[in-house]
């Protein structure tokens, strides 16, 4: 089971996992703080890179630089548009093959290993207890 707890902080909120970990969390106007839709985009970014950099180094193909920068609008209040993930990578000095490792063992990330992408894309229920 995957938890977090979000409480509110003297000057905001922060989210705290059971590890300890600790992210602020507010309305986009305080310094150093994320907002909820940076925090799902973060989470989607994250979770396609944590699944591709362990599958490409095992295939001997571990990129020189690998980052993402995932954006998406706001089309109506309480509404994003389509999401998009724009892959920033260096390959492997001297590595031929490295490009099409990425492009496939990424594609298959996207479309099928990624938790965060498959909520985002299949419709999923949330309950509200007080």
């Amino acid at each position: 089971m995957a938890e977090v707890r979000v409480e509110r902080t003297g000057d905001g909120f922060r989210a705290v996992n059971a590890r300890g970990a600790e992210v602020a969390v507010g309305d986009g106007d305080a310094e150093g703080v994320f907002t909820p839709v940076e925090l799902l985009l973060a989470a989607l970014g994250g979770c396609e890179l944590v699944t591709v950099e362990p599958l490409t180094a095992q295939r001997g193909h571990r990129m020189a630089r690998l980052a993402a920068t995932v954006q998406a609008d706001k089309v109506a209040t309480s509404r994003l548009g389509t999401i998009t993930i724009t892959y920033d990578v260096e390959l492997p000095a001297g590595d031929g093959e490295a490009e099409d490792v990425l492009r496939a063992v990424a594609g298959r990330v996207h479309e099928r290993y990624c938790t965060v992408g498959e909520a985002l894309r299949e419709p999923k229920k949330v309950e509200q207890i007080l």
